[in-house]
Parts: C-alpha cells; sequence; structure tokens
C-alpha cells in the first residue's frame, strides 16, 4: 500500500472566489486527507493583512508552508537578484508574523545550493525536488535538508490506477486549478479513491529517511 500526501500551492491567496474553493476543500478533506497549503507571500503592492489572516486559516486545517514566486505574483522563476536572500526575507517576515510554516516549494520547481542552505537554515521540510521518496539531502556546507518529493501531478494522479501508484506518493495542485470545473471534479474523485488505497502520510519526516547528495535529489 503507498503512503501519500497532498499539498496545494497556493498562489492567488488574495483572489475571493479561489481562496473560497481552496478553503471549502480544504475544510472538506477529500479521501481523508488533510491538505497542506504551501502558501506564496504577497509581493509588493498586495494586501500584507488579508494575506496573513487568510495564511492563518489555512494552517488552522493542516500543514502549512512556504512557496516562494521570486519574479512576481504570475512568474515563478527567479530573473534577476539573489533567489537564496528572498526566501530568506521571506521567512523572517513569516515568523515575525506569528507564522510557522513547516514545509517549503520553490515556485516553478527552482531550487539551487544556496536557496537549499536557506530552506535548511529555516528549519523546513522541502518539497522541491519531484523524484523518488523521502529522504534528507546532504548539503555542500554540512547541513542535512529534509525533502519530501512531490511526485504527481492531478493528470498523473486520475491517470494512474491505485494498483500502479509507487510506495510514497505526494501530490499536488495549484489553487486555480479549482475555479476550472472538470479539473476540480477530477481531483475530488482521484483524491476519494487515492484515499482508499493508501495510508495517510505525515508531512514530518520520519526517522530512518535515507540520506542523499544534493544532485541526486535535484539534479535534473
Amino acid at each position: 500500500m503507498s503512503s501519500a500526501l497532498v499539498s496545494c500551492h497556493v498562489e492567488r491567496p488574495l483572489d475571493v472566489e479561489v481562496w473560497r474553493l481552496f478553503s471549502r476543500l480544504q475544510e472538506r478533506r477529500p479521501g481523508g486527507f488533510r491538505i497542506a497549503a504551501l502558501m506564496r507571500p504577497p509581493h509588493e503592492g498586495e494586501d500584507r493583512d488579508l494575506w496573513l489572516g487568510r495564511a492563518r486559516e489555512a494552517a488552522a486545517r493542516g500543514a502549512f508552508g512556504h512557496h516562494t514566486h521570486w519574479t512576481s505574483p504570475t512568474h515563478a522563476r527567479p530573473t534577476w537578484g539573489d533567489p537564496a536572500r528572498r526566501v530568506r526575507e521571506e521567512g523572517v517576515w513569516l515568523r515575525e508574523s506569528g507564522l510557522a510554516p513547516t514545509l517549503f516549494c520553490g515556485g516553478g520547481w527552482y531550487m539551487d545550493e544556496a536557496v537549499a542552505e536557506t530552506v535548511a537554515s529555516l528549519g523546513y521540510t522541502d518539497c522541491t525536488s519531484s523524484r523518488g521518496g523521502p529522504c534528507l539531502v546532504r548539503l555542500r556546507n554540512g547541513a542535512l535538508l529534509g525533502e519530501l518529493p512531490t511526485t504527481h501531478s492531478i493528470g498523473a494522479l486520475a491517470r494512474n490506477a491505485p494498483r500502479r501508484h509507487p510506495p510514497f506518493l505526494h501530490a499536488y495542485f495549484h489553487d486555480y486549478d479549482l475555479l476550472d470545473r472538470k479539473r476540480r471534479y477530477a481531483l475530488l474523485v482521484s483524491l476519494s479513491l487515492l484515499g482508499m488505497h493508501a495510508s495517510l502520510a505525515s508531512f514530518e519526516l520520519q526517522a530512518g529517511a535515507p540520506e542523499v547528495s544534493y544532485d541526486e535529489a535535484f539534479a535534473s
């Protein structure tokens, strides 16, 4: 039997309809899964007070994480500047605001070793890798970064029959996927089926996870 996790990249937390749909899904817990909210911190000009209120709501319903978009709310990967510095500044702001994220996923699946070292220093478990199972990533500075790879999109989850799922499965979706009725239905059905054929895993890395190198975890 597989063990499974489910997370959402919450990229439009200030959109009224997107937030309503995501909140309802988190409360519903399809398949029994407590859906983790990996939230994009606000960019310049966005309403930080509203964002913080919604982040606290999401954190009360499940695991809470930090999902950096480096360039803009709609452009995830970095195009300039120091990616690690942005993660550090956002992480400090989140904690100073009374939030305690435990997870991280780089926007656009971006990761470099400086970002990885920053994520480890913030005490996060990373979810940016897209292959393998839970592990500890040994970084070149000697730090260990907990890793819970994100392995299945909505499409991959829907295409694979439960009997074909790997021993560890971490499914994800974007909050704006919920605006599309067909994708929302596919997600609900897939998670309901998954919940019948998989055990619910924890977002806390379990003892005994194997140690791997940075290149083994993140090299394309």
